[in-house]
């Protein structure tokens, strides 16, 4: 068991590797850089052309734009690896570290609540449409997950925001609290009045997983019910509701368990989708805004800790995968 353990621990440290490079050189892959959007937005408020480009020389020699791609990105390494610094927002003029550090444990609040609840609704769902196969209830599970997985998210954010703001006149939805609420101390009603507002969210990053876990575990559980030992099982008179959730239940949920490596990414990117459009302020608006404003050191650290996400969370799976199967510790 140690053994497994240290080789996927050691085969995460080129994956994190190969994360940072891919994340650097995808956002410098569009020409110009902030400081050429910085150079149109001098002119456009009339400073001259040469005052604007002296001041944006000025600029990429402070920061290093003006340096080749391959000193850029040891230079952003290095200071991850040496001092935890993630490099400087063009932007909002302060520490990425910081900004990722404000808005991260909101995002991966409202990720890991859609993953719990997508987790827990999806397998549910699976295993009753599975033991019920063909009948109504499976066919509405299987519509279920036909919209779940074919409704982009961000035209059900849309839906969901709309029909906020024009037909019950929610307001300050956009936000994690109502203004009563925003510098209070936590207690029941604060926590109340924040769940009020960031169910659009979880709904619609877990939706898809819902949808996702459901298909997964009826097509795993059907499998298992006809399985000779379920047969053999049955043959002894054991209950049938023993028989599912005593053998064939923990079998069906390996596939399940190696699925939950890739899904908390799956649920940041619904969380992204949806807080852009309902305005939360998230780590998902603050990229989309990195990614037009071309401050390449946000956009680095986000898709950096998204794949960081990935890796951790596959990690996890494994460890419980191998909690689960003895057939891996034995391994």
């Amino acid at each position: 068991m140690i053994g497994y353990l240290t080789r996927r621990f050691l085969s995460a440290i080129p994956v994190l590797i190969g994360i940072t490079l891919v994340s650097f050189a995808v956002i410098q892959l569009p020409p110009g850089d902030f400081a050429s959007q910085f150079k149109t937005n001098l002119i456009n408020n009339g400073v001259s052309e040469q005052e604007a480009e002296r001041q944006v020389a000025s600029i990429r020699a402070q920061y290093g734009l003006d340096q080749p791609f391959h000193i850029q990105y040891f230079r952003w390494v290095s200071g991850i690896v040496t001092r935890g610094e993630f490099g400087y927002s063009f932007a909002y003029k302060k520490d990425v570290g910081e900004l990722i550090g404000e808005r991260l444990p909101r995002t991966l609040a409202l990720a890991i609540a859609s993953h719990a609840i997508s987790t827990l609704f999806g397998i549910a769902i699976g295993i009753y449409a599975a033991t019920h196969q063909y009948s109504l209830g499976d066919i509405a599970a299987t519509i279920l997950a036909f919209l779940g997985t074919s409704v982009p998210r961000f035209f059900m954010a849309l839906i969901i925001l709309y029909w906020l703001a024009f037909t019950v006149g929610a307001q300050h939805f956009t936000n994690f609290n109502s203004p009563q609420y925003a510098f209070a101390p936590w207690s029941w009603e604060k926590l109340v009045d924040t769940l009020s507002h960031v169910w659009p969210v979880i709904a619609v990053a877990g939706f898809g997983g819902v949808a996702q876990n459901m298909r997964v575990m009826r097509g795993n559980l059907l499998d298992v019910l006809a399985a000779q030992y379920v047969t053999t099982a049955r043959s002894k008179g054991l209950r049938e509701i023993g028989v599912t959730y005593k053998h064939a239940v923990p079998n069906a949920l390996h596939p399940i368990v190696m699925y939950q490596g890739t899904v908390l990414p799956y649920m940041l990117a619904g969380e992204l989708e949806a807080a852009i459009v309902l305005g939360l302020p998230t780590l998902a608006p603050m990229f989309y805004g990195s990614l037009l404003n071309q401050d390449i050191y946000v956009s680095g650290g986000f898709l950096l800790i998204y794949g960081v996400l990935l890796v951790i969370g596959n990690l996890i799976a494994d460890l419980v995968l191998m909690a689960i199967d003895p057939r891996i510790r034995a391994s």
